[in-house]
């Protein structure tokens, strides 16, 4: 039961933050971003909860919005290190790994094809998007992709994702509505960022 309930605060932005502070913070945002269990961690609505809070209420978050970005973008360029170094050991064997509770093969398929249309952006663009956040690293290691090509789009995708989203988060904020209407917001953040997904996952179907 405690571990369940371990799990249900890892999907909660708010719980994270309001029961693990700082550091459980950092290290959902690293798991997300190069752990293959992390998928299914509240990246975007936690960066953006993770700003609201910075900014709205200094008792739980005693921190600037500069030290709370720079933590959580170091935080996720980490986490794709992990991801593409597990890539490069693991080889092309991830596409053939049998599916289990925490994995299935089609998280696999649907990197794959985002990342054969986008290229080497899908580590910026794929930022954005729940389960590709979490592949993307892992996919770039497996086919061997140049590590200074590989550095220089995870820190930009890092950059952007943490930075738009925290400093949004930080000004939004203090509109009396956003603060009213969070839950509803974290909502729309959610199906916003997993339509890709499923557009991806039923072209992937077609062929």
């Amino acid at each position: 039961m405690h571990v369940w309930e371990f799990i249900k605060t890892l999907t909660n932005p708010e719980s994270i933050i309001r029961y693990g502070g700082i550091a459980l913070l950092i290290f959902v945002i690293f798991a997300e971003t190069g752990l293959m269990v992390g998928f299914f961690l509240p990246g975007d609505s936690l960066v953006f909860v993770a700003g609201l809070i910075c900014g709205t209420e200094p008792q739980l978050m005693s921190i600037s919005i500069i030290t709370l970005a720079s933590s959580l973008t170091l935080a996720a360029i980490t986490g794709n290190m992990a991801g593409y170094y597990f890539g490069r050991k693991i080889g092309p064997a991830l596409f053939t790994k049998d599916d289990n509770l925490l994995f299935k093969k089609r998280y696999v398929d649907i990197t794959d094809s985002f990342y054969k249309k986008h290229g080497g952006k899908s580590l910026v663009l794929g930022r954005f998007l729940p389960i590709i956040r979490t592949f993307a690293p892992i996919l770039a290691g497996v086919i061997k992709m140049e590590f200074k090509t590989f550095v220089l789009y995870s820190v930009l995708g890092a950059i952007l994702w943490i930075g738009s989203l925290s400093i949004l988060g930080y000004y939004l904020g203090r509109i009396l509505w956003v603060k009213e209407n969070l839950e509803w917001i974290v909502i729309g953040l959610v199906i916003i960022t997993t339509i890709p997904i499923i557009q991806t996952w039923r072209k992937e179907r077609t062929y």
